[in-house]
């Protein structure tokens, strides 16, 4: 079971839930290691003291905030525990909205809230709750002494908690150059808006996220083998020439590549539909 990286509650009106939350993603990115070019040593990284240029140990270190150049307060755990004691305990909900409401963009980060001893049937009450009414629940949460804004939404028999950005932390897109919002504007005729649907509608299924893995870490643990088999692991290989960019027509003809691409599509189909039924197991 993971550990729970906050303990506390969720309050909305007069219901008090106790929950924990642990993170609900898990990192399988590469552990590449930095290595000096010159030996292939690994590098390293010190915590040290600005003023004598000592390390410093783990229990030694404090957090402090500098209110002006080299003068700071220092702030214990505590201190920022007391600042707000009800902000650091409970995960405050302001308001429900409609899920198709928040847009994707503004979701940063998921975690897993379980219920707390005694507080299982509360739990479940705002998990129902949330998925009957199809809502998201909006509110405040701090961590690592950051408020967040976040959502509280129902996934299967979870309530997750996803950390939202603020307004202020996203790009807006009148900033963008991008195509224009009407068909029109962009240039594109009802025929390849109808072909184009009548392409996602033939590669639509249904969502099995088994079916999708890492791939390319795969490729780069494959060229880790391979290297080690050759017998070169300190082998540097050099960056490769930039593909020259052809300098023809920019013009693409949407209708003939929807088509290709319908075509494909059921060659695909016709070819899955000829292929022979599994053959039947026989039984004693």
């Amino acid at each position: 079971m993971a550990r729970a990286l906050w303990k506390g509650a969720i309050s909305f009106g007069l219901v008090h839930i106790p929950v924990e939350l642990i993170s609900a993603s898990l990192d399988h990115e590469l552990d590449l290691s930095m290595l000096d070019r010159r030996d292939f040593a690994p590098i390293g990284y010190k915590r040290y003291n600005k003023r004598t240029d000592k390390e410093v140990e783990w229990d030694d270190i404090i957090k402090g905030y500098e209110y002006k150049t080299d003068e700071y307060v220092v702030l214990s755990e505590e201190d920022l525990r007391q600042a707000n004691v009800k902000a650091t305990q409970t995960i405050a909900i302001d308001t429900f909205v409609d899920a198709v409401e928040v847009p994707l963009t503004f979701y940063a980060h998921p975690y897993y809230l379980l219920p707390a001893k005694g507080g299982e049937k509360v739990y479940a009450l705002l998990r129902e709750t949330l998925r009957k009414a199809n809502k998201v629940a909006i509110a405040s949460v701090v961590m690592r002494t950051k408020q967040h804004l976040c959502a509280l939404v129902c996934v299967g028999d979870a309530i997750v908690l996803n950390t939202l950005r603020y307004p202020d932390e996203l790009r807006p897109t009148e900033d963008l150059d991008l195509p224009g919002s009407t068909l029109k504007a962009a240039g594109i005729t009802d025929k390849e808006l109808k072909m184009a649907l009548s392409l996602v509608e033939g590669m639509s299924e249904a969502w099995e996220p088994g079916q999708y893995h890492d791939s390319y870490r795969e490729d780069v643990l494959a060229l880790v083998k391979k290297k080690i088999k050759a017998k070169q692991t300190k082998t540097i290989t050099a960056p490769a020439p930039e593909p020259q960019e052809e300098h023809g027509s920019n013009v693409i003809d949407l209708v003939a590549l929807l088509q290709q691409s319908l075509g494909k599509k059921a060659r695909a189909a016709s070819s899955a539909s000829r292929k022979p039924p599994p053959a039947r197991r026989k039984t004693a």
